[in-house]
């Protein structure tokens, strides 16, 4: 087999766990040799073949010759006074990355990112004055987990997964949903599904893929308006899937039993907090088994000054609003605001 130049290399990362077997296969080695490496990146985080003890040496010496597992760089870590942790990790081709450890009670929740920047141009969100770069591999997106778990102590264990850091999930399902798959493996972190959240800001084609491929991880559905009018303003991906064509989605998503999906609502003051809305709200998903997260917004882009922080009466006078016409509604105070950390204001330049 020849020697491969570097940019040739497979990304062992990157790989589940039947591609890893049929590399196996491919040099002529037993299967339980996948079985082993995959425990080596997945569960261990390595970084490098030559320390894969278990493995005969000219089998690690192939995999550093034939495969890559070149691991993000944590270039920068601040802490928040409420001990929130924003990550900021250089990716092996020079951007930059951000993800975040929520600490809450018995668990620990860290956000991922799923692209270098965002497309999408949602007003409220720093990412998209990035414009998109590049999607993340299966290996980028899963290594956040593997190098932030390298700075906790040794009984502590990242429990909770969101996609909700950099970039649209779903414009990158693919990578995503086989990096969950790698993350899930009893050989690897052996994640449960049901702790793991991907959100979106709507995209109607990408839900359907999930529902079909893992309807038992969790959705987020970023809505943040009641009417087409404001939500194509803010948010531009409505003009393509309206709020009537992602509503026709979700009330036919295959959610488990006693599951719900979970709509993120970013209250704006003078815009989208009026009684209106709480009914057109209620209205809107009357018949999807949901629950509300309302979070206020974050400053974070003084290029729309209309965009102002409420103050926590008004959230609470909303979230009362939205829990009497029948709605499950949680008020999500900010994390991490104190260090660019919060809902929106990742932007790693």
């Amino acid at each position: 087999m020849r020697k491969p130049t570097a940019s040739d290399r497979i990304d062992l990362r990157s790989l589940v766990a039947d591609e890893l077997d049929a590399l196996m296969a491919e040099l002529g080695l037993p299967r339980y040799r996948a079985s082993q490496i995959f425990r080596w990146v997945h569960r261990f985080g390595a970084t490098n073949p030559a320390g894969m003890g278990n493995l005969p040496r000219d089998l690690r010496t192939l995999l550093g010759e034939q495969t890559t597992l070149v691991p993000l760089e944590i270039t920068a870590v601040q802490e928040s006074s409420d001990g929130t942790r924003k990550f900021r990790l250089r990716c092996h081709d020079g951007p930059h990355i951000e993800s975040v450890l929520i600490p809450r009670e018995d668990k620990l929740t860290l956000c991922i990112s799923s692209q270098v920047g965002c497309a999408l141009g949602c007003q409220f969100c720093a990412t998209a004055t990035m414009g998109m770069r590049r999607n993340l591999t299966t290996g980028e997106i899963v290594d956040q987990v593997y190098r932030v778990q390298t700075q906790l102590e040794p009984q502590q264990r990242i429990s909770n997964l969101v996609f909700m850091g950099m970039g649209e999930p779903m414009a990158n399902l693919g990578r995503v949903v086989r990096a969950v798959e790698n993350l899930c493996q009893p050989s690897g972190l052996d994640l449960s599904p049901r702790r793991i959240t991907i959100s979106t800001v709507g995209l109607v084609p990408g839900i359907r893929r999930l529902g079909q491929m893992m309807p038992h991880v969790g959705l987020a559905v970023s809505l943040h308006a009641t009417t087409d009018a404001l939500r194509n303003r803010l948010m531009p991906v409505n003009r393509r899937w309206p709020l009537s064509e992602l509503v026709r989605t979700l009330e036919q998503y295959p959610l488990p039993r006693r599951r719900r999906i979970t709509f993120e609502y970013i209250l704006l003051p003078g815009l989208n907090d009026s009684a209106a809305d709480a009914m057109r709200l209620a209205r809107l998903l009357r018949r999807i088994p949901a629950k509300i997260n309302l979070l206020p917004y974050n400053p974070c882009r003084p290029d729309h000054p209309e965009l102002r922080r409420p103050n926590d009466q008004q959230l609470d006078d909303f979230a009362e609003a939205l829990r009497a016409k029948g709605l499950t509604t949680t008020v999500r105070y900010s994390r991490g605001l104190d260090i660019a950390a919060a809902c929106g204001q990742l932007a790693a330049t």
